[in-house]
């Protein structure tokens, strides 16, 4: 298969900004990445001119439920392809599927059909859709005080026992444990979530400050949402907020969508934590991608109206929201440009291990490319070299 060589006006890597750039992708990987003065270009290569874009690397979202009318947790083929295909459409050419609280039957049962998928040539084929990296396990270790969304009957006692089976379950595809990590048993899944190589995340959780310190002690290293589904923050008693806010160990999810965290908030996550370790999420469901009505969320109902998801008690339940467009909101609130790609790209990639391959614009990087427009809106996505417009 001949080289492909994107000409466009500027590369964020994003780790550094290239002007009159060019990136050079052969066999599904960057094979070079300069200005395009610097590149000399392989005999027989295709030029892509696109001279008013910008490249950045695929974004990668690490709290994907559903899209395209589809839910992770059927876990089929069809429905985990229809999920791929609707978010890189919108710049996500990697993600982690993620599940919510259900009965122990039928998260093992979600849990070999996504790993399944995970492990198969349908998540590597040559279509541009976007690949699954892995599993994350929001749940069913959370509190019922801060359950959000989450049936309050699914939610189970802490078990080293009933982690290992999901784990047995996941064949080695789990990636990301949330827990609530103040309910008693709690610290020792963090431990053994820490030595089996997951990333232990607080999540849906109404811990103390001591109690947050205490899990990120024991290895706890990443947040899920931050700001919902978590105990408020006080002056006198900063909760779990407060142990976030503060440790520079941990990185820390935020959904930009305008609907889930006030803009102020999000400022202060980003003063606090600074843009190297937020992460931006989407949360989306089956609803990512389509038009207003009734979706499913895992083993539950949501209904969608003017976008915002929310289930029959009226609580937010996930989101709609696009990576695209939640890097576009952080730009509104004064983020670079190159910063706010990152928290979408490198960052995530990052955290679960994958920076060398993904998330970036590097030699020897999957060929996962979006072109964004001087606006920021999708122009065209490169999945592992293949084109998706």
């Amino acid at each position: 298969m001949p080289a492909t060589i994107i000409h466009a006006a500027r590369a964020l890597t994003p780790l550094k900004e290239i002007r009159d750039a060019a990136v050079v992708m052969e066999d599904g990987h960057i094979t070079s990445v300069a200005p395009r003065s610097e590149i000399i270009a392989p005999a027989s290569s295709k030029e892509i001119s696109a001279r008013d874009a910008i490249l950045v690397p695929g974004f990668v979202d690490v709290h994907v439920h559903g899209a395209g009318g589809h839910d992770v947790m059927s876990s089929t083929e069809e429905s985990l392809n229809t999920i791929a295909s609707t978010v890189a459409r919108h710049g996500t050419t990697s993600f982690v599927a993620t599940t919510v609280t259900a009965p122990p039957d039928e998260t093992r049962r979600c849990l070999e059909g996504i790993s399944h998928y995970i492990l198969s040539s349908a998540n590597h084929s040559g279509d541009a859709t976007a690949e699954i990296l892995g599993i994350h396990l929001e749940g069913p270790f959370i509190s019922p005080a801060r359950r959000g969304v989450h049936p309050a009957g699914a939610i189970a006692k802490p078990s080293v026992a009933l982690l290992d089976r999901y784990l047995e379950a996941a064949s080695g595809t789990a990636k990301i444990l949330t827990l609530a990590p103040e309910i008693p048993g709690a610290l020792e899944l963090v431990e053994r979530g820490y030595a089996k190589g997951l990333v232990v995340a607080l999540g849906h959780t109404d811990a103390t400050y001591e109690q947050a310190q205490t899990a990120i002690f024991r290895g706890a290293r990443h947040a899920v949402h931050v700001f919902n589904a978590m105990r408020p923050f006080s002056h006198r008693e900063t909760g779990v907020l407060g142990a976030i806010l503060v440790d520079p160990s941990v990185t820390a999810e935020i959904i930009a969508d305008g609907i889930h965290v006030d803009d102020p908030a999000i400022k202060l996550l980003l003063a606090a934590k600074g843009t190297d370790l937020v992460l931006l999420v989407s949360d989306g469901t089956a609803a990512t991608g389509m038009r207003d009505g009734c979706y499913r969320l895992g083993t539950f109902d949501v209904t969608v109206t003017d976008g915002i998801c929310r289930n029959r008690e009226g609580k937010l339940a996930g989101s709609t929201l696009t990576l695209e467009r939640a890097v576009q909101h952080m730009v509104r609130l004064g983020v670079p440009v190159i910063e706010a790609v990152r928290m979408a790209t490198y960052n995530p990639a990052r955290r679960i291990g994958l920076e060398k391959k993904k998330g970036i614009l590097a030699q020897g990087a999957d060929a996962d490319i979006v072109l964004l427009t001087p606006e920021l809106k999708i122009a065209n996505v490169f999945v592992r070299g293949n084109a998706l417009f």
